[in-house]
């Protein structure tokens, strides 16, 4: 759920890095993963996260019949495995799991920052939504479920998909926030620590994610959602994707530098 480069340093920063001597061969940044490595990545990354999601909230239910116990299971298990399925995937492909942040990193790359291409846009965004099912059907082969049942949660009503929309929001503002101040090394503990507070802040339970929306679909638990919620659900985090991108614009607006 991380952006794949943080943003460029400004030119004062930039010069107070340390320079090579002269005639020393210059650092040479590290080749990135290949395309192959950076999808299984994001498959196996998605995949994880759904079965952490599902798993828990099948595991809840089963220990007790107290929701706000369920949902605190629910959520604790979320925060600690995403935050280790970012830190352990993130330098191979960034660690998206999440068609949203993916989108919003192909619309930054157009408009000249760092982000993915239209290549690795067509391949993540597929790999992601591959995995979020498989994840689901993992986690219900774990708990002895029926591999596929549709779910009969219904989150239709208006005030989730507002939810949706302010957790989206919420998660690419601290994603790109963090690329544009060059902090991306805290994205595991602050991506994870923000779903897990949007968890119990937003009444959507923040799901923020379309790939994750598909995959929870298909299991009839705690953590499903009725096929026919989908479409709304993801039009929302996309909107909720865009109204991000805004605020970040406009909270790490450029500076102009003082001439003279």
């Amino acid at each position: 759920m991380t952006a794949t480069e943080p943003a460029a340093s400004d030119a004062t920063a930039a010069a107070t890095l340390p320079r090579p001597a002269p005639g020393a061969t210059p650092p040479r940044t590290p080749p990135r993963p290949p395309l192959v490595a950076r999808a299984a990545a994001e498959l196996v990354g998605t995949a994880a996260l759904v079965a952490i999601v599902v798993g828990s909230g099948i595991q809840a239910t089963d220990l007790t019949d107290d929701v706000a116990l369920q949902l605190l299971a629910n959520s604790t298990a979320t925060v600690f495995g995403l935050g280790v399925l970012i830190a352990l995937l993130g330098p191979v492909s960034g660690a998206h799991f999440n068609p949203a942040v993916t989108l919003a990193e192909w619309w930054t790359a157009r408009r000249g920052g760092a982000g993915v291409d239209a290549r690795e846009l067509t391949v993540y965004v597929p790999a992601q939504i591959v995995g979020a099912i498989a994840g689901a059907v993992l986690a219900d082969a774990m708990f002895g479920e029926p591999l596929v049942t549709w779910s009969t949660h219904d989150r239709s009503a208006g005030n989730l998909l507002l939810g949706e929309v302010v957790a989206t929001a919420g998660l690419i503002l601290l994603i790109f926030g963090l690329a544009r101040t060059d902090r991306l090394r805290f994205a595991p503990v602050a991506v994870a620590s923000y779903i897990g507070a949007a968890y119990w802040f937003t009444s959507s339970t923040s799901f923020a994610n379309p790939a994750v929306t598909i995959g929870r679909a298909f299991t009839d638990t705690f953590a499903g959602i009725a096929p026919a919620s989908v479409p709304a659900f993801v039009g929302m985090q996309l909107i909720g994707a865009a109204v991000g991108l805004a605020l970040v614009a406009v909270i790490f607006m450029r500076g102009k530098t003082d001439a003279g």
